[in-house]
């Protein structure tokens, strides 16, 4: 299970683990730019820490991120467990509080350290930077704080990452839930060295179980098991109505004139639930559909009240249109309070998600709808949502669905209440 290294401390041993093949490829990369996509318990990081260790002991400073305290800890075990002697010879010193190893009095050091957003990271520097966990990052911690920090030293770079499924991707702080994948598709583009990408499954890691792996796949969907054990970016996702294909294809910079704009809300009737779906939609002088913003937010039934009476009027908007199964008097009396003045529509759904909204899919697929920009967050619910049990609620889909529902028609499966 382990190999004794002595990398230059030679009176003290440094043990590192024996790296198993896919582990040595990324470690003995000379790569400036590494980017891992690797399923669960594949050995990712254990595999960085070994690098770690050695890169430290050539006199480099380490700074070791990922999104959680509990995720420093198993990069701080491996890296603490490798140092053991030097560390108990007083040879390193070592900081609990800050999770820092290095020598006294020298800025050579490994540290370890949370890491959601830009904010945590600033202040510090580092030789070599490693994001993990990287899909569920903020970009802004490599874009505006990561990369300038190596700009003086030309440092280098790990991101460390596993697809994120519908499931995972909601604890992620990143604006572009794709940003991962596309650092990967850069990696893998790149020709002239200086980026290098890697792939590998849960199942390369001899020292895991293969039944236990086998009985993970009883307790997950099979589009989960391809992207957390087999680390596959799946972009398109079987059952869902809409492709990231299909949107991108349609997706225009600046809208025509709109003879009709409509915002729609699909309320949340908690302060700390699921969030309030609020987007904003037209119908141009051409006939064709426009989405031109998503203002969905998690907040009390005022605070998304005030957000769509805000998108009405910034947009001179001709109604709101709201769903009426969870509170619709509630939802009215709200919106009531912040501007009784403007024209509402209550919507109630009598089928379910995935009927209700096929025939929005249909005009998108005929090529009717467009996005005016880009909206991450929302795409990712059109073409990750399946209908399968279990499934986050998809509050801006509703939403989405019932504005374009009202500048095209009353859909079948409604009820429309006044």
């Amino acid at each position: 299970m382990t190999a004794t290294a002595i990398l230059d401390a030679p009176r003290y041993r440094v043990t590192l683990r024996n790296p198993h093949a896919e582990q040595v490829r990324f470690i003995e990369s000379t790569a400036k730019r590494k980017v891992i996509r690797a399923g669960r318990r594949a050995g990712k990081t254990c595999g960085v820490a070994t690098l770690c260790v050695r890169e430290f002991l050539k006199g480099r400073r380490i700074l070791y991120a990922t999104p959680t305290e509990e995720q420093v800890g198993t990069f701080w075990f491996e890296v603490k467990r490798a140092l053991a002697e030097p560390l108990d010879a007083g040879v390193f010193a070592k900081n609990e509080t800050f999770h820092t190893i290095g020598p006294r009095a020298s800025k050579q050091r490994i540290r370890a350290k949370t890491a959601f957003n830009a904010d945590t990271l600033r202040g510090d520097f580092a030789d070599l930077l490693i994001l993990d966990e990287f899909q569920l990052m903020n970009e802004d911690a490599w874009e505006v704080v990561g990369a300038p920090m190596l700009m003086d030293n030309d440092g280098d770079a790990i991101f460390v990452y596993t697809p994120p499924s519908f499931r995972t991707s909601a604890r992620s702080k990143a604006t572009d839930k794709r940003y991962a994948s596309k650092l990967y598709k850069r990696a893998e583009a790149c020709t002239d060295g200086r980026w290098e990408a890697f792939h590998f499954s849960s199942h390369v890691n001899p020292y895991i179980s293969e039944v236990a792996l086998a009985e993970i796949a009883s307790d997950m969907t099979a589009l989960s098991y391809r992207q957390e054990i087999g680390a596959e970016d799946i972009e398109e996702i079987p059952g869902a109505l809409w492709t990231r294909a299909q949107i991108d294809a349609d997706r225009i910079a600046i809208a025509p004139e709109m003879k009709r704009i409509v915002v729609a809300v699909d309320p949340s009737c908690t302060d700390t639930g699921d969030e309030a779906g609020v987007v904003v939609c037209g119908k141009g002088v051409d006939d064709a559909y426009y989405v031109l913003e998503d203002c969905t937010l998690q907040g009390t039934p005022d605070a998304w009240a005030r957000a769509a009476v805000g998108a009405y009027h910034r947009w001179k908007a001709d109604r709101i249109v709201y769903e009426t199964n969870q509170g619709g008097q509630m939802v009215l009396l709200t919106l009531g309070t912040i501007d009784r003045n403007i024209p509402t529509r209550g919507v109630h759904a009598r089928r379910g998600k995935i009927v209700r909204a096929e025939p929005i899919a249909a005009l998108a697929e005929q090529h009717r709808v467009h996005h005016v920009g880009a909206f991450p967050a929302l795409e990712d619910e059109l073409c990750s949502y399946t209908g399968e049990s279990g499934q986050k609620s998809p509050n801006r889909l509703d939403a989405y669905v019932y504005a374009l529902m009202e500048l095209h028609h009353r859909a079948p499966g409604t009820i429309v209440t006044r």
